[in-house]
Formats: C-alpha cells, sequence, structure tokens
C-alpha cells in the first residue's frame, strides 16, 4: 500500500454519510480522520469499520484531562486498532508521557501526536486564553515539551512545521491542518496552506477535509493533489 502523505477528515455528523464518501476511496489514496463529531454520534464501531476497510485511520479525540484517564482512554483507542491518535499537549508532560506508556512499545502501536496551537488561533486569540507569545513560537515550546515525553510528532500549522522539522528531523511528525486547495475557501482556518507549498515548507501528513469531502468527484480531487504534489516535487 501507498504511505498517502493525505489524510482525509471525515468531517461528518453521522456515519452514513462517512461511509459514502469512504465507499469511493481507497486506502491506496489516502488515510482517514475520524474527529469528536463522527465519533460521538457513531462510536467506535465505525472506528473498525473503516479499519476493517484497510484504511489507516487517525483518531482526532484531542484527550487533555488528567494523566490516569487519558491513559485509559489511548489504551481503549488502541485497541480499535487505529493507526494515529492524539492528545493536547497543554495537558502537560506527565500526561503525554502516561498517554505514550498506554501505547506499550510494539511496532505495530499507533503512533502518538500532540496538538500544539489550533490552526484556528491567531495572536489575538492566544492572548485571549494568557499566552502572549506568537502562535510560531508557541507551536515550538510545546513541540519541545512533546518530544521530551515521548510523543511521536505534533499536530501544528504549516507555517509552524519548518521549524519543527529543523530542530528534530523528519522523524519527529508534523501533520498539519489547515491544508487548501487554490480555488477552496478557506472557512474558520486562520494559518492555512496549499499541499505542496505545506510538503515543501516541512509538513509529514496533510489533513483535508471540505476540498474532498464536499467535491462532486473526491477521488478525482485525491488524484489530482497527488498530481499537483508529483509535479511540484514535493511529494
Amino acid at each position: 500500500m501507498t504511505d498517502s502523505r493525505v489524510i482525509v477528515a471525515l468531517d461528518f455528523p453521522e456515519s452514513d454519510s462517512a461511509l459514502a464518501l469512504v465507499e469511493q476511496l481507497s486506502p491506496g489514496q489516502c488515510k482517514l480522520k475520524i474527529g469528536k463529531e463522527l465519533f460521538t454520534a457513531a462510536g467506535p464501531a465505525l472506528v473498525e469499520n473503516i479499519v476493517g476497510r484497510g484504511f489507516d485511520v487517525f483518531l482526532d479525540l484531542k484527550f487533555h484531562d488528567i494523566p490516569t484517564t487519558v491513559s485509559r482512554a489511548c489504551s481503549a483507542a488502541a485497541k480499535l486498532g487505529v493507526w494515529m491518535m492524539n492528545v493536547h499537549a497543554l495537558g502537560g508532560g506527565q500526561m503525554i508521557a502516561a498517554a505514550r506508556d498506554a501505547l506499550g512499545k510494539g511496532a505495530n502501536r499507533p503512533l502518538l501526536i500532540a496538538v500544539t496551537i489550533l490552526t484556528s488561533m491567531n495572536e489575538k486569540d492566544l492572548k485571549e486564553i494568557g499566552i502572549f507569545a506568537s502562535p510560531g513560537d508557541s507551536a515550538l515550546s510545546l513541540a519541545d515539551l512533546a518530544k521530551q515525553y515521548g510523543a511521536d510528532g505534533i499536530v501544528c500549522s504549516a507555517h509552524e512545521a519548518a521549524s519543527i522539522r529543523a530542530r528534530y528531523g523528519d522523524e519527529f511528525l508534523r501533520v498539519t491542518p489547515g491544508i487548501r486547495l487554490p480555488d477552496s475557501d478557506s472557512d474558520d482556518q486562520k494559518r492555512i496552506m496549499t499541499p505542496s507549498n505545506a510538503l515543501q515548507n516541512g509538513a509529514s501528513y496533510l489533513v483535508i477535509g471540505r476540498p474532498v469531502t464536499r467535491a462532486d468527484d473526491p477521488a478525482a480531487v485525491l488524484r489530482r493533489i497527488e498530481t499537483v504534489l508529483q509535479e511540484s516535487g514535493a511529494k
């Protein structure tokens, strides 16, 4: 199977719509992300269904709680067969370490990544919650914390990916939401980037939602993205 760099966000309110899209795609074209809305509506059974179809699943629930609670949640998520899951780096080092320990040391364990600064937040938004560093500096500090306590990588804006790759190399993953095609709306994302620019800027994986999920032909959009990445030399 091709290790696609594209993660399609299944941002749907219920399982029927999500599965209707999944049936148009193949595991070689992309990985799939299941977030809070869809998981709350459809539960673990949908995750197991999609994993059973051969897709790598990123379970995007952003666990953020006391270390014991997060550890148990990560252990339960791992039993679903997911490829990747995440926690909030703002939960602190001990929470990240507990999550990482819960996943074990096996070669096939899920990857653990930590959310740094949400791509919907800019400097003004950070100041409102008492963070006075820039989004870039804040993301780098949280990446340092995630690395120190055993995470496999972080979720960050593509704008921060280059500095994080420069500090930690390619083995420390940079998963970047806020990816938009040149002709797409930015919706509620404030720090966005095109697929080719994001990979050139140091992203490991690209999270792409509405440009694919709302397309008349989602598979064709993925083929277009693949072609653009190859032609740009970013793939």
